[in-house]
């Protein structure tokens, strides 16, 4: 009985470790193999960090750009004026005329001051002032992409024939200028 408790346990023994043996050998990887899957295993940890770290700056230059939007440009311009009378004392005062797109105004007179220049092609963030713009006069809200493409050249053609203007689709002086009287005339 004891020969067979022993012969058993044998068995198992011999089972266990052929079967670890077994695997062992089906699981080996040569240095190169081994080296090799080390390195992808970095370059996905690094991935996944470059990939957060393009989120984040993504979303911080998101707020940046709203942050920006929402800001009012300081003009250098004079800014216009219109006479109003005191009913107390009948003298007549000057003071500065605020209008609803004020900040697209300056904007705008920065662009005639700068005497910048835009066609079909042209690229940052003065094309995106008169993509602005064109949301305003069209009543819009295009995405705002800095970027002076078909869809603007023809939407700069479509407002220089409307006001009077030659239609070349090139925004200068003279369409900056008309855009601001039209942008006044809106109050």
């Amino acid at each position: 009985m004891d020969n067979l408790k022993f012969a058993l346990f044998s068995i198992v023994v011999l089972a266990l470790v052929g079967l670890g043996g077994y695997w062992a050998i089906a699981t080996i990887k040569s240095g190169t193999e081994f080296d090799a899957s080390q390195k992808v295993q970095e370059l996905q940890q690094t991935n996944d960090g470059l990939t957060k770290q393009v989120a984040d700056l993504t979303s911080q230059l998101n707020t940046a750009q709203a942050q920006i939007a929402s800001l009012t440009p300081i003009s250098t311009s004079t800014p216009t004026t219109k006479p109003t009378s005191s009913k107390s004392t009948g003298i007549s005062t000057t003071q500065p005329t605020t209008y609803k797109n004020q900040s697209l105004i300056n904007a705008l007179q920065k662009l005639i001051t700068a005497n910048v220049s835009m066609k079909l092609g042209s690229t940052g963030t003065r094309v995106g002032t008169v993509q602005n713009f064109l949301n305003v006069y069209n009543n819009t809200s295009n995405k705002i992409d800095n970027d002076y493409g078909a869809s603007v050249q023809k939407a700069i053609a479509a407002f220089q024939t409307d006001q009077g203007l030659t239609a070349d689709g090139q925004a200068g002086s003279g369409t900056f200028s008309q855009m601001i009287s039209w942008l006044e005339q809106q109050g």
